[in-house]
């Protein structure tokens, strides 16, 4: 029987220690993010069963992912996907060695040889008139789509893929509380008044940080080190804030059950796909059953918040030999996130 099953049966006592430790680690993950709802009645009984539909499909979710990738300029030219992502194998390198959390890994790990990291790519898909070759006959003017990847930023490192995936699960939790405090916002404004406002400025603040699934696809703004430290000391002010509002217990309640509707259906509220598709050399989109180029494959997740993004994301390894000369050294405002 499985644990979603138990939990509803009421077999609790058969759950894991595993399992137990994986469902209280995300309801904390969860009032990290919406600390106003550990005031709600059995708000941890509540949320077990929601939470454990949200884990299973991660799970699943996980096990969609594509296997990861060995990013250094020795594979680039063997490797399709690669090939794809980069336009040249010396790309590989600098795209880590931009990367502070890079850096930063390989500074708190001095033994590390590797790492595993996210690579997330903004994807830009055009539909252009090409050349294309059918035989020996040459076709002008053919309609083609072309997909183009930029803007590489990695920002999810682990020790092991393992560990990485697990990191990606949090990431998971994060976004979907958030989505929950989102919808909070949009839709009690004419109840919540001032706590209204100090909802819509969290949601912000952690968008800013890179809550959620933004930070697996590399997307939202660039924020420098100094600033995160800014960022989340406005963060633990806000909370204080909320904490200080005394909201009525309706209101509450209202917002447990809005986090526990968020959670019981997480297909509906986290956008990641998976894409597999034939491209050529120049990245040119291989119709039907075409011979010609190679098979690649990633995910694409959407991001939401002021300006919603589509990005694509691939798990990598990338080896510490690699990383270009420029030493280890991060701010230490970095070191204190």
């Amino acid at each position: 029987m499985g644990l979603l099953r138990r939990l509803f049966v009421g077999e609790e006592a058969s759950v894991s220690p595993h399992d137990a430790a994986r469902i209280d680690e995300a309801i904390g993950r969860i009032v990290a993010i919406d600390p106003r709802i550990a005031m709600a009645s059995r708000y941890r009984q509540r949320l077990k069963k929601p939470v454990t539909a949200t884990l299973q499909y991660a799970d699943t979710l996980m096990a969609s992912l594509p296997a990861t990738l060995d990013a250094n300029a020795d594979t680039w030219a063997s490797n399709p996907s690669l090939r794809a992502f980069f336009a040249t194998p010396d790309d590989i390198a600098d795209t880590f060695g931009r990367s502070e959390e890079v850096r930063a890994f390989f500074e708190q790990h001095p033994d590390a040889t590797d790492l595993h990291g996210t690579l997330g790519m903004a994807l830009t898909e055009r539909h252009v008139l090409g050349v294309a070759l059918d035989g020996d006959t040459i076709h002008h003017d053919v309609a083609q789509t072309t997909l183009s990847f930029s803007d590489h930023r990695v920002r999810i490192c682990g020790l092991t893929e393992a560990a990485l995936r697990e990191e990606i699960v949090r990431r998971l939790i994060d976004q979907l509380a958030l989505e929950g405090l989102s919808m909070l916002a949009a839709t009690r404004a004419a109840r919540l008044a001032r706590g209204r406002e100090l909802i819509q400025e969290r949601v912000a603040l952690l968008h800013r940080r890179g809550t959620g699934m933004s930070s697996v696809a590399g997307g939202g703004p660039d924020v420098a080190a100094h600033e995160l430290v800014h960022v989340q000391t406005q963060i633990a002010q806000n909370a204080d804030s909320l904490a200080a509002l005394r909201a009525p217990a309706d209101v509450i309640e209202y917002e447990l059950n809005g986090i526990c509707d968020v959670f019981g259906q997480p297909e509906d509220h986290v956008y990641l796909r998976n894409r597999h598709i034939r491209i050529d050399m120049m990245n040119v989109v291989q119709e039907g059953n075409a011979k010609q180029g190679n098979d690649i494959e990633f995910h694409f997740v959407r991001i939401p918040g002021e300006t919603p993004q589509m990005r694509a994301f691939a798990l990598v390894r990338f080896r510490r030999a690699d990383l270009p000369p420029g030493g280890l050294h991060i701010d230490a405002a970095m070191r204190a996130l």
